[in-house]
């Protein structure tokens, strides 16, 4: 025994009996007052405490190994939350524009349709993230993560099996950005995503992705751009007061088809794949595919076009070039669009690019 303090019940290993130390001689010796009252020196590598005598310090012993393990806890907490996070390829080729990304990336990159897929959001920003990430369960939403992301910096929400994949196809992620210094102040992000579960398993679902150096299925919740939208009046209050004269814009605005596909300010991407349009296919001739994939175009270029957006992207695919063919020829019919082959390193040769100019 090494260690003792002036109150402490102890008991003799060389003799019957025992005392409480009433005195610390040296490192070494003791005085004990022994039960009839009398103190003796004793030898402190003779004496073993008596737990039972004194729950104080048998409760402080307890405590101290609560203690190292709720620190340990904490610690370990820490770690595991260290590992959900880390930083972009900001300056990797071909890396996405600035904004906020919704990933699922596959573990065995070689396997693409097997494995487990960790669930990762993305804030390719210059601004801190607070977000909440929300998914859908049937009629109640449930909050499955919540917390903070560093300025161009991923989390890992939850890593997913493949039977898993149907829960996180529908919810919606909610932010604020914050940073010290700034010349605008961004607008909260509200960004509601809907994936179709079929399209996890479609090699051609997963695209490189710049920023994450892995091949993901991607959504972009918004570009860094779209959440800037209204900054100008907003900054100018801001800067001059609220008794500014800044003419006034209806905030409040309904919401259209095209926004579904929104990917920036003005900007759309809509892919015109029937699995993304229709669940099943079973029954449908070509013809009938054909139909709804042509309706949907017009659709969505009517309501980008009422919306005043200025670019949208349709991924029409490779095939055999009828469905492209068939939205150039139906583009004559569209007085100040123009259409151009979209970036080949991001949409390989299936997709058109088709621009809206203002009207004269």
């Amino acid at each position: 025994m090494t260690n003792v303090s002036i109150g402490d019940k102890v008991n003799f290993l060389s003799s019957v009996g025992g005392g409480k130390v009433t005195k610390i001689i040296d490192s070494r010796m003791v005085m004990v007052e022994i039960e009839d009252g009398f103190e003796v020196p004793c030898l402190i590598s003779d004496l073993v405490l008596d737990y039972r005598l004194q729950p104080s310090r048998q409760q402080q012993i307890v405590d101290t190994v609560q203690k190292e393990i709720k620190e340990k806890e904490l610690v370990q907490q820490q770690q595991a939350e260290d590992a959900r996070h880390g930083g972009l390829r900001r300056f990797a080729k071909e890396a996405e524009k600035e904004g906020v990304y919704l990933a699922f990336v596959p573990h065995e990159q070689q396997w693409l349709l097997t494995g487990a897929m960790d669930v990762v959001l993305v804030n390719h920003t210059p601004y801190e993230m607070l977000y909440t990430f929300t998914i859908k369960e049937e009629d109640r939403f449930a909050n499955v993560d919540y917390g903070q992301i560093e300025k161009y910096e991923k989390v890992t929400v939850e890593t997913i099996s493949r039977d898993d994949l149907e829960y996180w196809c529908n919810g919606i992620v909610q932010a604020v950005f914050t940073a010290e210094t700034s010349d605008v102040v961004l607008l909260p992000l509200n960004a509601p995503f809907a994936l179709r579960s079929n399209r996890f398993f479609k090699e051609g679902s997963y695209l490189m992705s710049g920023v994450l150096g892995e091949k993901a299925v991607t959504v972009c919740l918004s570009e860094l751009v779209a959440l800037k939208h209204g900054d100008d009046d907003f900054n100018k209050i801001m800067k001059e007061g609220i008794g500014s004269q800044a003419p006034k814009k209806d905030l409040i605005k309904k919401e259209a088809p095209i926004d579904r596909h929104r990917t920036g300010q003005g900007e759309a991407t809509v892919d015109l794949h029937i699995g993304e349009l229709v669940d099943n296919i079973m029954g449908l001739s070509s013809h009938d595919m054909f139909k709804i994939q042509m309706d949907y175009f017009k659709k969505m270029l009517d309501s980008a076009i009422a919306a005043e957006y200025t670019k949208v992207t349709f991924i029409h695919g490779v095939g055999n070039g009828v469905l492209k063919n068939a939205i150039i020829e139906e583009l004559k019919n569209y007085k100040n669009t123009e259409n151009k082959m979209a970036s080949i390193a991001k949409f390989g040769v299936g997709a058109i690019d088709v621009v809206i100019n203002e009207k004269k």
